[in-house]
C-alpha cells in the first residue's frame, strides 16, 4: 500500500496523537477505536489488516503495550514511503511515522501523569480525589470494551469464532469472580490454542 503524505499530513498525525495522548485514560489502547477511525476510516493511511496486525504484534511482544502505536507510525511512514520494496527511503519514512506517532502520545501523557501523580499522591485524602478514582473506572472499563469489539468485528466469523467468544466470556467470570493469577489463565489459553481447541 502506497500513500503521498506532505508535511501537513505529518504535522496533523502528530496532533492526533497529541490529543489522543490525553484521552488515553485507560492507556494508548484504549484509544485504539479513535486511531482506527482516523488512519483507516478517515485518512486511508493504513488498511484493516495493519491496523489490527501492528496492535496483534505489539500485544504479542514483551514490553509495555503502548508499542503498538510505535508499529501503526512504523506501518504510516512505510506506506508513505512506497512500502517494504521502495528502498531503504522507505525506512526512513517508517522511522519519521514512529517518531512522529510515539512522540505525539507519549509527551503529553508523561508529563500530565507525572505532574497529576504528585498531585493526587499530595492530596490522596480529598473527597474530590478519591470521587475522581472511582468515576474513572468505569470510563477506563468502557474504553477497553470498545477496543476489543473494534478488534472483534475486524475479524468476525462467528461460526469459527464461536470458542473464543466462550473462552473470553469464562476467563472474564474467572478475573471478575476469583483471585486466580492472570498469568494461570494466559498459560491456559496459549495450551487450548496449542492444542487447536480456540
Amino acid at each position: 500500500m502506497s500513500v503521498a503524505l506532505a508535511p501537513p499530513d505529518w504535522l496533523a498525525l502528530f496532533l492526533h496523537f497529541l490529543m489522543l495522548s490525553l484521552l488515553a485514560v485507560g492507556g494508548a489502547i484504549a484509544t485504539a477505536p479513535d486511531m482506527h477511525r482516523y488512519l483507516v476510516d478517515s485518512q486511508h493511511w493504513l488498511n484493516d489488516a495493519q491496523f489490527t496486525s501492528s496492535i496483534a504484534i505489539a500485544q504479542a511482544a514483551p514490553g509495555p503495550n503502548v508499542l503498538f502505536v510505535a508499529l501503526l507510525g512504523w506501518n504510516v511512514g512505510l506506506n508513505a514511503g512506497g512500502g517494504a520494496t521502495a528502498g531503504w527511503h522507505a525506512y526512513l519514512f517508517a522511522l519519521l511515522g514512529v517518531f512522529i506517532c510515539m512522540a505525539g502520545m507519549l509527551l503529553p501523557s508523561g508529563i500530565l501523569t507525572y505532574t497529576a501523580t504528585r498531585w493526587a499522591h499530595q492530596n490522596r485524602e480529598l473527597r474530590s480525589v478519591r470521587a475522581f478514582k472511582a468515576g474513572m473506572a468505569p470510563v477506563v472499563i468502557a474504553l477497553l470494551i470498545a477496543t476489543g469489539w473494534l478488534l472483534t468485528v475486524a475479524n468476525d466469523q462467528p461460526k469459527r469464532d464461536w470458542p473464543l467468544y466462550a473462552l473470553t466470556a469464562v476467563v472474564a467470570v474467572i478475573v471478575w469472580r476469583t483471585r486466580l493469577h492472570l498469568l494461570w489463565l494466559i498459560a491456559a489459553g496459549a495450551v487450548l490454542g496449542i492444542l487447536g481447541l480456540v
